[in-house]
């Protein structure tokens, strides 16, 4: 990761990762640890694209799901009483969003390409929510 990259991911931790943060814990009911793998989510020349790839690849997709899930306090409570912690990362090339999801020891890992099928927000939601629910 180069220095265009170092200062974008830094940019996204400190602008806009408090904020996400916030709207996590609204939709699920509960805080809970995130942690993200820089590293695996920066690509050589895409830094002017994290924002907007990063917010719609992982946090858009899992905000929705959660409010999906957490419609009663039914979802609320088996997401609350299962989910320990959320890992972001991209380690394994994944490229669709009904595959991006695994769910583990009440770890949920978020795993997929960062620039790539961008806009395929309701796939990764469905993904998400079809894996949890699933665990739940």
């Amino acid at each position: 990761m180069g220095l265009a990259e170092r200062r974008a991911a830094k940019e996204y931790e400190t602008k806009h990762l408090p904020r996400l943060k916030q709207e996590i814990v609204q939709a699920a009911g509960f805080e809970v640890p995130i942690e993200i793998n820089w590293e695996s989510l920066s690509a050589p020349d895409q830094a002017h694209l994290y924002e907007e790839c990063w917010t719609k690849v992982y946090f858009t997709p899992l905000i929705g799901a959660f409010k999906a899930i957490c419609v009663d306090d039914l979802g609320k409570d088996a997401l609350k009483g299962s989910l320990k912690k959320i890992v972001i990362t991209n380690t394994a090339g994944i490229y669709y969003g009904d595959r991006m999801a695994s769910f583990m020891d009440g770890v949920l890992t978020l795993n997929h390409e960062p620039t790539t099928n961008v806009d395929s927000i309701e796939e990764r939601q469905k993904g998400i929510q079809k894996t949890l629910e699933a665990a739940l």
